[in-house]
């Protein structure tokens, strides 16, 4: 997996659109992140666009993304977790799993450690009424993951020594 950055300015942003277009049309794309840069005349999207190395990756299924490959153990545990909360949820309402959300909204949330619905907002596709009616519960699962990891100072704890 490996990284590309771009930056697209507000102002005469044809020549960084046209580059930037050009690179995501040449390469198979994981994710994309961007982020608003404010600064009057000088404001730009600052974008980072996850893509995988063709020459170190095994052929799939084209336009499938194997997010084992592409979240770390951590990440992808509580990518599963999204999903089988997708899963339970599609079956009970008789509803397709992707009206709920997509793959890569629930690897969006989860690399980006969504906490909030402000949060769950920026995240391409995911409008009012999916943040109504499912919002909730995925916020619960995804905060929920602190529990579940091992807090950094314990990490390297050692046992304590016994006593003879």
């Amino acid at each position: 997996m490996r990284l590309h950055f771009a930056i697209v300015p507000i102002l005469s942003s044809q020549p960084a659109e046209t580059e930037l277009n050009r690179f995501l049309a040449s390469h198979r794309i994981a994710t994309i992140d961007r982020h608003f840069i404010a600064d009057g005349e000088r404001s730009a999207w600052a974008i980072c666009v996850t893509y995988l190395d063709t020459n170190s990756t095994p052929p799939s299924v084209k336009g499938r993304i194997d997010y084992r490959q592409i979240l770390s153990p951590a990440d992808f545990e509580v990518y599963a977790r999204l999903r089988a909360l997708r899963k339970e949820i599609s079956e009970q309402e008789g509803v397709p799993p992707y009206t709920l959300f997509t793959n890569e909204q629930l690897a969006t949330m989860v690399r980006r450690q969504v906490r909030n619905t402000d949060q769950l907002r920026e995240i391409d596709g995911v409008g009012p009424a999916r943040i109504t009616k499912y919002g909730q519960r995925f916020l619960e699962a995804l905060n929920d993951t602190e529990s579940h990891q091992v807090p950094p100072e314990n990490l390297f704890a050692q046992p304590p020594d016994e006593v003879l």
